[in-house]
Formats: structure tokens, sequence, C-alpha cells
């Protein structure tokens, strides 16, 4: 590449980065803010927090890359004709590829980041996500020991603590547990804490009282037994292990390549794998397609006078004409296998007619009289 074309291309890629860098910080913000429940009412921590939202960077930044490709040509090839350098290469009988090469090459860079984020780091966070959201939902300490709330993990069997403060400390525990019908108790403690080990999760609980009745009796006289310190097993509530159906996004090119036949979701849709897996190899074209299209609209040198913002607006569409066209095909894909052809068709077909509009439309014609030769 030469001067020029390391100059467009710190240009183009510049204006790349810093489109997709904003417009995905407003998504995840956008995302982030959604999830603040984790923060507020699960009583969860703010590392988690981060963590949980930084994993859907990987499929964000996989749905902007694209968009953002374009509007980084097309804002880079107007500023060149707004300023004439596009004028003066063109006049200087620079041909297609030398105007090309930095737009071609940045969409090659993004096309080559799409097939890694498609087919190994999309998964890859899709699946870290699902476990930390099967964390959440089944951490008995983010979904039940919460400040004054009264919650109950399974039926005969409720929680409630006044308060907790930053060390982790529960003050005013209440455990009631009625879970045996003969057998009622009620524990209640001034303080206690969470203790986490490797054979399980235990509520330790400090200066109390235990209430207990037989109900079976008649009299039903409650006996209190007054404790320093008692061990209350948590484990019994912790997660349930069983087998996990992933959906088509969260598996590996292996396991869409080939599915297992006797899983259940491949049985059911087995179109959606079809779809997934042509759609993650299909994806990587349209950056390309997009860079040809705005190329072809608007790499024509132009004069100042000239409005181009018919011509943004015109790349703009097609491009979007053409994703649409796109996603359709993959919808159909699910239920016609025959539409793989026009899933791969349609972005190679554009970069076709893009590349053959852009040597038309860029390459200099002599004129004689005012008309054309």
């Amino acid at each position: 590449m030469d001067l020029f074309g390391r100059y467009v291309f710190r240009q183009v890629a510049g204006s790349f980065l810093l489109i997709v860098l904003t417009l995905t910080l407003i998504v995840w913000l956008a995302t982030a803010l959604s999830q603040l429940d984790l923060l507020t009412s699960q009583g969860q921590s703010f590392l988690l927090f981060l963590q949980m939202t930084s994993l859907a960077l990987p499929n964000l930044i996989a749905l902007i890359s694209p968009i953002a490709l374009l509007l980084a040509c097309l804002h880079t090839l107007d500023r060149l004709n707004a300023d004439s350098e596009l004028i003066v290469m063109t006049s200087s009988g620079t041909n297609l590829w030398r105007i090309s090469t930095p737009f071609l090459a940045l969409a090659s860079i993004v096309t080559v980041a799409l097939v890694v984020l498609n087919l190994y780091l999309s998964p890859l966070s899709m699946r870290t996500l699902r476990s930390y959201v099967t964390q959440v939902r089944t951490d008995l300490i983010s979904q039940v020991l919460q400040p004054g709330r009264f919650s109950s993990p399974e039926a005969g069997l409720t929680f409630h603590i006044r308060d907790r403060d930053l060390s982790g400390e529960l003050k005013g525990l209440v455990v009631h547990d009625q879970r045996e019908p003969t057998q009622v108790m009620s524990y209640l403690a001034k303080t206690g804490q969470i203790l986490k080990r490797e054979d399980g999760s235990f509520l330790v609980m400090r200066n109390g009282h235990i209430h207990r009745y037989d109900a079976s009796k008649a009299d039903k006289a409650v006996q209190i037994v007054a404790f320093d310190q008692y061990i209350f097993d948590l484990s019994q509530f912790g997660p349930k292990t069983g087998a996990t159906i992933l959906k088509p996004r969260e598996r590996y090119l292996d396991e869409l390549t080939s599915p297992d036949p006797d899983d259940p979701l491949f049985k059911r849709f087995p179109g959606k794998f079809r779809s997934e897996l042509h759609n993650r190899f299909a994806t990587p074209f349209y950056p390309l397609a997009y860079a040809l299209i705005a190329l072809a609209i608007l790499g024509r040198a132009r004069t100042v006078r000239e409005n181009r913002w018919s011509s943004i607006f015109l790349a703009f569409g097609l491009a979007v004409g053409v994703r649409v066209t796109g996603l359709a095909s993959t919808n159909l894909l699910t239920l016609d296998p025959s539409a793989v052809v026009l899933v791969y068709g349609v972005p190679i077909t554009a970069i076709g007619v893009a590349l053959l509009a852009a040597q038309v439309r860029m390459t200099p014609r002599i004129r004689f009289g005012g008309r054309a030769a």
C-alpha cells in the first residue's frame, strides 16, 4: 500500500473504530441498565454485573461492525470528495484499485474478525453468560436472603433478614421451617453470616433461640432453646444439576455441522441448526459488499457543487436492502434447505454487481465536444 493508500486507510480505519466503539458503548449501556436488578434486587456484586453485561460485547460487535464499516466508508469518501482529494487523485490518472485498496483492506480485516467472532467467540460468550445467569437464578444468597423480604426457596420454609451490612453480616434473622407437618421450628438470631466451603454453603446464626413444637400433640407446647451459634445447611437449596439444552447460537461449529441425532432441540427444529450454520459463514461477506457499494456510489470524483447527500442515502439504502434480503433468506432457510443458495447468493451477488458498477463509474472517460466518446 502506497503513501496515499496508507493515508486513506488511517482515515477510514479511524472513522470505523470511532463508530463501532460509540455504537457498541451505547447498546452496551442500554443492555447494562436493563440488568441493574442484578445489583439492586438480587444483591449481586458489581464485578459479576460487569462480567455478565460484558459477555454481550462479542455479539454486539459482530452485529455493529458491518454497518459501522459502511458508515466509515461513506464518511471517508464524502470527505475526500469535499476536500477535492479524490478529484486530484482521479485527474492524475489514479485507477480504481489504488483508491479502493484501503477500503477493501479494512473490509477484509473486518471479515476475518467476523469469522473469529461467529465461529468461536460469540458461542463461547453466550455459553458463559448462560452459566452466569443459571448461577444467579439458583443462588440462594442472591434470591432469598434479601433484606426486608420474606422469601421461600421451597414450600414450608421461609427466610427473612432485617439488614445486611457491607461486610456481609446478616442482622435480625428469622427462619421458619414447617416442612415436616409434625415438627414446626422457628429460628431467631441477632446476627448471622454465610459460610461457603467446598462441601457446601451454610448459614451460621449467632445469639438466638429455636422455637419448636410438635403439631401432633394436643397441647402443642412450645420448646425454646437458646444458642450461641447454630449452623443451618443451605447446600440442599443449591443449583440443581440437569441437562442443559443449548440454543443453536450457543453451539460451536462442530455441534452445528454434526448435531447429536438424539438432541431434543435438533429433533424439533433441525432447520434452525441449518440456518445458524450457514448464517455464520455468509455474514462475513457483507463487509466486502458494503465497502464496494460505497465505492460504486461515492467513489467517483465529483465537484463540490454536486449534491452528495442523495448518493449517500442511496448507498445506505442499497446496503440495508441487501442485508434485509439476506436476513429473509436466512429465515427461509429454516423452512427450505434449497434457500441456502440465496443465503450465499445475496452477498456474493451484491459484491459482484457493486464491483462491476465501481469499475464502470470510476473509470475515467474521454469526452469530445461535450459528449462521451
